[in-house]
């Protein structure tokens, strides 16, 4: 039989963003390895330079962090950061679950709280953008309603034109 876990679940803003640090990163080492092409993008990534795109993005639009605790050790095992723009599009900007607390319904909680937000402060439309190497993610995403639109394609740096 497997054992109950009991997951407690916190939102805030701006001043939440420190409590996902560890997370982040692991987000964020964990994309370095699926990255095909941009891996130089995440090795060069720090909390500190995300972060500070966050808390820019935050001066023009709303910012909302949610964060699942386990009770019985009170590690931060899920997070998820989510925003709108003043056009009115919310985007999930980032989500990570640890991976022994996968499949037990953290995430998917976790982007039922992060919708509603955006549904109570007006999101006309939501967004999520996925790494290319990452398309596992689009199963979870799918059942949230989120499928693909578009790729957007960027050119590498110092790749010589043919």
């Amino acid at each position: 039989m497997a054992k109950k876990i009991n997951i407690k679940y916190f939102q805030g803003e701006e001043n939440k963003l420190d409590d996902v640090q560890d997370l982040w990163q692991a987000l964020n080492q964990y994309l370095c390895k699926c990255s095909t092409y941009f891996k130089s993008h995440y090795m060069s990534m720090t909390f500190e330079k995300r972060k500070n795109e966050l808390l820019s993005k935050a001066q023009n639009a709303k910012l909302h962090v949610d964060i699942a605790v386990d009770e019985a050790t009170g590690q931060v095992i899920g997070y998820l950061i989510s925003s709108i723009n003043q056009e009115k599009t919310g985007e999930i900007d980032s989500i990570f679950v640890c991976p022994e607390y996968r499949g037990t319904g953290v995430g998917g909680m976790l982007m039922r709280n992060a919708l509603a937000w955006l549904d109570q402060n007006g999101a006309q439309e939501k967004i999520v953008e996925a790494t290319f190497g990452n398309e596992t993610a689009w199963g979870f995403y799918g059942r949230f309603g989120f499928l693909p639109r578009k790729t957007l394609l960027q050119r590498q740096k110092n790749v010589p034109i043919v």
